[in-house]
């Protein structure tokens, strides 16, 4: 599956920046930013993505909470959890709540296009 549109949720405005312009500009992929787990719903229920890039760890409504309120209300989109908790434990908890891939935080900016791409290869 090509990756082209995607939907980054972090709450951490740093990242969101870092992340959103390496995907633009060394990835060519469009990205829509939501700093939160609810802004990511409102965001998701007026438009589609490929992929989300879900951030585990944020106040309020976290990343599986997040995954969980997505697929009740019907979406399906693929998601990538983005965590600095990636012991094989955690890995298959996450695993296990549905997510297609774990990318470990801090990313690395060079390569994170690439990782969306492989991602999309095995989709």
């Amino acid at each position: 599956m090509e990756i082209r549109n995607i939907l980054l949720v972090d709450d951490e405005a740093d990242i969101r920046t870092v992340a959103e312009l390496c995907l633009r500009e060394l990835g060519g992929f469009t990205v829509v930013l939501a700093a939160s787990g609810p802004e990511a719903l409102e965001v998701l229920a007026g438009a589609s993505f490929d992929l989300v890039l879900l951030d585990v760890m944020m106040p309020g409504t976290d990343g599986p909470t997040t995954l969980a309120s997505l697929r009740a209300a019907g979406v399906h989109t693929p998601v990538v959890f983005m965590t600095a908790k990636v012991g094989a434990d955690e890995v298959a908890r996450y695993r296990a709540l549905g997510v297609v891939a774990v990318i470990a935080k801090p990313f690395d900016v060079l390569a994170l296009p690439a990782q969306i791409r492989a991602i999309g290869e095995r989709l």
